[in-house]
């Protein structure tokens, strides 16, 4: 427990409404697989909630001046960024603006590997080509491979879309990493399209989140950054989030890309994200204590593991996790069967791999690797796993 905030409070998930726990339904199985932590959202969010369900009319909602003053106030205190309301574009989800973003754009996509999955359907979805660039591994820490990016450029490519921070591979993007792709980006006069909404979840205490559309004014011309509470205060089920695009002509073709095909934000989610980032700052902070203790968790116990590797997480609640060494087919059907569910890397187009999502209690967690090291040491000695 950190300063009233209980996040090693077991919540019992099962028999109900939670896409996670539901896969492994009737079976032994730990779900440590979707984005979604297993921590009750913060008292401020569940008051809010309950004083807009009190009130009795759910109608057609539209953000309110107070919204918009507790997200362009939380812009501003958390990164100096000075964002108008006009620039804001209300959305149910980062998967729904993901796949406006391919219809916005006239042309070609263009995107690095491993990536959140729906990096990899929304093109396909949108009638657009997709290319890709693998990321690299240098010193054992993911880095952009440029001369792979520019390989993979094609002549019509005019989207690139960017996780920042990546998921799964748990970077925070430096600003010269960020300046070079942002300089790649205009060269080649390529709209960016910038998922952020891990943005509030930097695990290593020296560092900052920094919005690409920050670095300079023909960048953020070019930028349709993605926002939500979602991750950070843990409500991805209430539908809600935002892009930010200052461009007047961007943010018309993308607003007319949504026009009947897109749906409002929900009326509860709206009041959440008020509250989130308006009266939440104490519970992200001690979040990101717990997560701190449970990252340096897995990444002691996945060096531990005959088989398994992985890179040191600075952003994210996620763990990106080599198995290549373990000699299996199929890693994520290993662990499954071991008890523990974990996302499949090929999901992320990279096979060998797992995603481990450490937002969770403590006790579950122990569980969860204590399963895993004993399926790991099995798979060593060449013993089948029970």
């Amino acid at each position: 427990m950190v300063q009233g905030f209980d996040f090693d409070r077991v919540i019992d998930r099962r028999g109900g409404d939670s896409l996670k726990w539901n896969r492994y339904a009737g079976r032994d199985i730990l779900p440590l697989w979707v984005a979604d932590m297993d921590f009750a959202s913060p008292p401020a969010i569940i008051a809010a909630l309950e004083r807009r369900v009190a009130h009795g009319c759910f109608g057609y909602a539209e953000p309110s001046p107070a919204l918009h003053e507790a997200v362009l106030g939380h812009l501003w205190r958390e990164y100096g960024w000075q964002v108008e309301a006009e620039w804001l574009v209300w959305l149910p989800g980062l998967v729904s603006a993901l796949n406006v973003a391919c219809r916005a754009v006239d042309g070609d996509v263009l995107t690095a590997t491993p990536v959140y999955p729906p990096f990899l359907s929304a093109p396909r979805l949108s009638a657009r080509q997709l290319s890709t660039a693998p990321l690299c591994q240098v010193d054992g820490r993911w880095v952009w491979d440029f001369p792979a990016l520019h390989g993979a450029r094609r002549p019509n490519s005019r989207l690139f879309l960017l996780c920042h921070p990546h998921n799964p591979v748990g970077r925070a993007w430096r600003r010269d990493e960020l300046e070079q792709l942002g300089a790649f980006c205009c060269r080649h006069d390529l709209i960016v399209c910038s998922d952020e909404i891990h943005c509030g979840l930097l695990l290593d205490e020296d560092r900052q989140h920094l919005p690409l559309a920050m670095l300079d004014t023909e960048l953020a011309r070019r930028t349709i950054t993605l926002l939500a509470p979602s991750k950070t205060w843990n409500i991805p089920g209430l539908g809600c989030a935002f892009a930010v695009i200052s461009d007047t002509a961007l943010r018309r073709h993308f607003s007319g890309a949504m026009r009947g095909i897109v749906p409002h934000a929900n009326i509860l989610g709206l009041a959440a994200t008020e509250a989130a980032y308006r009266d939440c700052d104490d519970w992200r902070r001690d979040l990101l204590h717990i997560l701190r203790r449970n990252r340096a968790r897995v990444e002691a116990a996945v060096a531990a593991m005959p088989g398994l590797a992985m890179s040191h997480v600075e952003a994210t609640y996620l763990a990106w996790i080599d198995a290549r060494s373990l000699g299996v087919g199929d890693p994520a059907a290993f662990f499954e069967a071991a008890g523990v569910g974990l996302s499949s890397g090929a999901d992320f187009g990279l096979s060998g791999w797992v995603r481990l999502n450490f937002g969770c209690p403590l006790a579950t967690l122990e569980a969860a690797l204590q399963r895993m090291s004993q399926a790991c040491g099995q798979a060593a000695r060449g013993t089948p796993s029970a």
